[in-house]
């Protein structure tokens, strides 16, 4: 018996969509090479079946944030797949770091110190990728320190190979935004500056997924694309660009209906009461899970027998409590499906509906979903 077959809630995700995802971005990309972003766990959907669904439809490389998700990644996945680890790796952790991963890794750099302390490291030759601030400032090397790092690269070339350079996108979810085209012109400065000085990177990226549907002058040999392998649009002004397949349902189940009397109360806090006579149910799922605390307030709901059901009062660890709808409600029993995210009937919740009411995006709804959900294949 399975763990997940123990359990009362379930992410359940759908490879094929993934996979039917990176194949429509990669025709998005035209002529540039196809990234995809697995990171923090697959956004939450598994970053081992992310990243063989996405290959399957068409990426030819894969980017992580740290070095122990490179080592999850290749560890399970066959044959000559670049990863990139977009973070760069601390001096003090680089010999451990370049001990522990194979030459697929690729690794980004942004410092002095980051490159000298790589290249120190024992093991092979290895491809690195340089990061350059363009406006995020967030990492990657500033403008002003453009010729030092340049310098040590050079210092480095028999120990590092300048495979890669790259910047990230502040804004590109907002279409409009002019700001896109001057990180780009920034960026292009940059390149210019480091081919003068005897460097010229054979990959050169730009383009999140944002970039990827909207900025056409982004998408140059590679694109990273995240959140839209997974289905969703990163901005709801780019949503339908591409169709785009949600690639995981959230659910749970009824695990007690109740009656509660005009007057009384539900939850800790007792913030929300009754007006009328109402049938509550309570449900397997709570903040432990990624679903959170101030979901009721923010006016989350949930689906039960294919009716909208507002979550009442605050969620709890392990379990929150629903509002049923009048014309279901004396249907409702111990053990029905509730969706938290997918769909079901004729309604649909998405985890940008949810981010939206929770003030948030959907990016955060996808990564919050915790380990105790098992994650099943569909």
């Amino acid at each position: 018996m399975s763990a997940s077959s123990l359990s009362a809630r379930q992410a359940r995700v759908r490879p094929a969509a993934i996979e039917a995802n990176a194949r429509r971005l990669a025709d998005r990309a035209g002529d540039a090479a196809l990234c995809a972003v697995v990171k923090a766990d697959g956004y939450g959907h598994g970053a081992v079946t992310a990243a063989r669904a996405a290959l399957a439809g068409g990426a030819s490389s894969l980017a992580v944030s740290t070095i122990p998700e490179a080592l999850e990644i290749t560890g399970c996945i066959q044959g000559d797949v670049p990863v990139l680890v977009l973070s760069e790796t601390a001096p003090r952790s680089a010999a451990d770091a370049a001990e522990c991963a194979d030459e697929r890794v690729r690794f980004t750099v942004a410092s002095v110190p980051g490159i000298e302390a790589l290249a120190a490291a024992g093991g092979p030759e290895r491809s690195v990728h340089l990061n350059v601030d363009t406006g995020m400032h967030r990492m990657g090397v500033l403008p002003a320190e453009l010729d030092s790092v340049a310098g040590a690269l050079r210092a480095a070339r028999d120990r590092l190979r300048l495979e890669g350079v790259w910047t990230h996108l502040a804004a590109a979810d907002a279409p409009d935004d002019p700001f896109t085209a001057e990180q780009l012109a920034r960026f292009d400065g940059a390149l210019a500056r480091l081919r003068r000085r005897g460097l010229s990177p054979r990959v050169v990226h730009a383009a999140n997924s944002a970039g990827l549907l909207a900025h056409p002058d982004a998408r140059r040999d590679l694109v990273r694309a995240g959140i839209a392998v997974y289905g969703v649009a990163p901005s709801p002004e780019l949503d339908g660009v591409v169709p785009l397949e949600p690639a995981m349902e959230l659910v749970s189940t009824v695990a007690a209906v109740r009656a509660v009397a005009p007057g009384e109360s539900v939850s800790y806090g007792r913030r929300w009461r009754a007006a009328e006579p109402t049938r509550v149910a309570t449900v397997a799922i709570g903040y432990a899970d990624g679903v959170r605390r101030d979901s009721g307030a923010a006016g989350v709901e949930v689906l039960v027998r294919g009716r909208r059901c507002p979550i009442l009062g605050v969620v709890t660890m392990d379990q929150l409590m629903v509002a049923l709808d009048p014309a279901v409600s004396r249907e409702v029993t111990t053990g029905d499906e509730v969706v938290l995210i997918g769909r079901q009937g004729a309604e649909e919740i998405t985890a940008t509906e949810i981010g939206e009411r929770l003030a948030t995006i959907p990016y955060e709804v996808l990564t919050s979903i915790s380990a105790r959900v098992p994650r099943t294949i569909a």
